[in-house]
């Protein structure tokens, strides 16, 4: 039986890596902190690693003990989930997503447990507000229902060989991990990187409070510019671990994740809007300045009280991006990728969940 550790495991996507591993008949290992809840990985097939990633020499003393355990050998593929997302301070980012990253991939070199393949789990964010110039006028039709068609589009979509301009302190540090993995010899250390675009589903918490401000009937969006969002079912993402972990056509690649589609700006809370009964919703459309000066109030809260604010400078990089198209057909060449989530279906599956947890 192949074994498969995932990094960041009692997290969003990194718990359904486990739960999908199990299913296909894996060895599945959750590593994760020790202060980490174990909410979602209850099946008893489970086991755990903790895992301090901070800390270089903690983390080679857990990965012995751990390999000694294990008769002497290590994993025969790592997924690498765990990463910060929201930070207070700058230097936290970079400490999780990238000085995190390095210490896992030393010490499992310097221990001889290099795996048969790395999965890097990154994201589109590395690449920031790049391609934002409309390259062609909307058509009369442009975003009907919702949909924006690949010849509708009004902007050219993010290439694998465009040069990266994070515009997000989380974009940066993802971007520092990777440059330092393209660094290795992907023949002595096998990686891949997987940059999904906007991940929803059961469990995220972001798109979480865009469908309880929509309970509470009102919506919130940004900026006069027509924006082209992407997004991704979190087993569309899962999926695509698993192929792109098997592939040998992947070694030392990065690609995108996205269902293949392209959406104005209403279309996601409009299928929220219709998942909860189609509550009255007053939409309320700022210009970026109004957010823009809202974030920076929203940072330095959080900076002043320690508490993570939703509106912060990051908040305001994201929401303001015009372009999210992104190009996944290297996905679909290499390892098969092909979305099985429909936007409808996700939302809809989401919402379910949202409500049976109680969350809504």
């Amino acid at each position: 039986m192949k074994s498969v550790l995932v990094t960041g495991a009692s997290g969003f996507i990194g718990s359904y890596i486990v739960s999908e591993g199990l299913e296909k008949g894996y060895e599945m290992w959750a590593g994760m902190r020790g202060t980490s809840s174990k909410g979602y990985l209850t099946d008893k097939r489970i086991h755990f690693a903790e895992l301090t990633l901070g800390d270089k020499q903690k983390l080679k003393n857990q990965l012995s003990a751990l390999k000694e355990e294990m008769g002497g050998k290590g994993w025969d593929y790592v997924v690498h989930a765990a990463g910060a997302t929201k930070c207070l301070k700058i230097e936290d980012f970079y400490r999780t997503n990238c000085n995190g990253t390095a210490n896992l991939i030393e010490v499992l070199r310097e221990e001889e447990m290099v795996p048969e393949r790395f999965v890097f789990i990154s994201s589109l964010s590395v690449f920031g507000a790049i391609r934002e110039k409309p390259v062609k006028a909307m058509s009369k039709n442009y975003g009907k229902g919702g949909e924006i068609s690949e010849t509708e589009s009004i902007y050219n979509p993010i290439l694998l060989s465009d040069t990266p301009r994070p515009n997000t302190a989380y974009g940066q540090s993802k971007l520092s991990a990777e440059v330092y993995m393209e660094k290795l010899d992907p023949k002595e250390f096998p990686y891949v990187i997987l940059r999904p675009t906007g991940v929803y589903g059961p469990r995220e918490k972001d798109y979480f409070v865009m469908a309880k401000s929509i309970a509470g009937h009102t919506d919130f969006a940004v900026g006069y510019q027509p924006q082209e969002l992407t997004f991704i079912y979190m087993l569309d993402v899962v999926q695509a671990v698993f192929k792109a972990m098997l592939s040998d056509k992947t070694i030392g690649k990065a690609y995108f994740l996205s269902d293949g589609k392209i959406y104005n700006s209403r279309r996601f809370s409009d299928l929220i809007q219709q998942e909860l009964g189609n509550p009255w919703v007053l939409r309320i459309k700022a210009p970026k300045w109004v957010l823009k000066v809202m974030c920076k109030i929203g940072g330095a809260i959080g900076r002043k009280t320690g508490k993570l604010i939703v509106l912060n400078e990051d908040k305001y990089n994201i929401l303001s991006q015009r372009n999210w198209r992104c190009d996944i057909e290297p996905a679909r060449r290499d390892f098969d990728f092909e979305p099985e989530w429909s936007l409808e279906k996700g939302v809809k599956a989401a919402i379910e969940w949202y409500k049976k947890a109680g969350w809504l």
